[in-house]
């Protein structure tokens, strides 16, 4: 059987490889105790996010517009896992590295979908933290339930017809120099220059993606963030200034774990470092904030705090009356 698939597109031919072969960590030993590491961090993830969302549903106090943000981000942190983790165990830790040809590019689809999306719900939330302490009396009437569900719909399809866009230009390359994939799944950038033919716009979109799905985003929460600080310094009381300040601490700490491993991925060490470090620097970038995410908002969020205070203290007397 041959490894390629050829295909007519504009009187060209595409020469499409049946299976692609992910390469992972390579030359360094025992490293499936790190894959099982991330299987780890997987779970916490799942619990985590699973429980933000089960008590943001549960109680109706939380049925607001920057609660469906934090929902939001509960959905893309396990999204976004799901996607990345359960194959890349599949792969190394049962020594299946050969994928097919479409599986990879639905990987691909996924992982970076609900990537995109974190960044983009992290933006929604700052959106909401500036809007709160810029314009409190306006607040309930410009920020409704509504208009957070219309932003974050309106992002998940900019999100997903960003990385479809790029999985079709994927599609259209040629693979007859090698089918190696050197990353820990089907990643873009390590995809598009295995092709043989004319690559620019998967070029073109390997640079300008990062900078609307991530720049743009952060420069945008800088912004925020200077209003925010600039509405700060005019409140007089300083019992009411940390206050506010204390209703920004968990996003800035999200933004933080999210946006300072991606700075280094796209700005410090760029290409420049062995494949394994950018592996691994990557893999964390991806799985860490999705576990700590939940453990942020439940540590340093006031009302989720007493959320669940106040659903444990409810489940705890229905118990007692069905004892009795």
């Amino acid at each position: 059987m041959s490894p390629l698939n050829s295909t007519s597109f504009l009187n060209a031919t595409i020469e499409r490889p049946e299976l692609f072969f992910i390469t992972g960590l390579s030359g360094i030993p025992h490293t499936k105790y790190y894959y099982v590491f991330l299987c780890l961090v997987y779970a916490v993830s799942v619990l985590g996010n699973t429980f933000v969302m089960f008590v943001i549903y549960a109680d109706h106090c939380l049925h607001s517009p920057k609660y469906i943000a934090v929902f939001n981000l509960a959905v893309s942190d396990l999204c976004v896992s799901t996607a990345l983790v359960p194959p890349v165990i599949d792969t190394f830790l049962f020594k299946s590295q050969l994928i097919s040809y479409e599986a990879c590019l639905t990987n691909m689809f996924f992982v970076f979908w609900f990537l995109f999306m974190q960044s983009f719900t992290l933006t929604v939330m700052s959106y909401d933290r500036c809007v709160a302490i810029c314009f409190p009396l306006r607040y309930n009437e410009i920020v409704t339930n509504k208009s957070m569900l219309v932003i974050t719909t309106i992002f998940w399809i900019i999100a997903g017809l960003a990385i479809f866009i790029a999985v079709v230009f994927i599609s259209r390359l040629s693979f007859c120099k090698s089918i190696v994939i050197n990353s820990f799944f089907c990643d873009h950038g390590p995809t598009f220059r295995l092709a043989c033919n004319d690559n620019t716009p998967s070029v073109v979109m390997s640079w300008s993606h990062p900078v609307l799905i991530f720049w743009l985003p952060l420069l945008f929460i800088t912004g925020t963030y200077i209003c925010i600080a600039r509405a700060l310094l005019k409140i007089s009381t300083a019992s009411e200034r940390l206050k506010a300040m204390k209703t920004c601490t968990s996003h800035l700490i999200l933004v933080g774990v999210y946006y300072f491993p991606v700075c280094i991925i796209y700005g410090a060490i760029g290409s420049i470092v062995h494949h394994n470090v950018r592996i691994i620097n990557t893999s964390l970038a991806m799985v860490l904030p999705p576990m700590l995410n939940p453990i942020i908002y439940s540590l340093k969020t006031e009302e989720f705090t007493e959320s669940i205070k106040k659903q444990y203290r409810r489940k705890k007397i229905h118990i007692t009356v069905m004892n009795k």
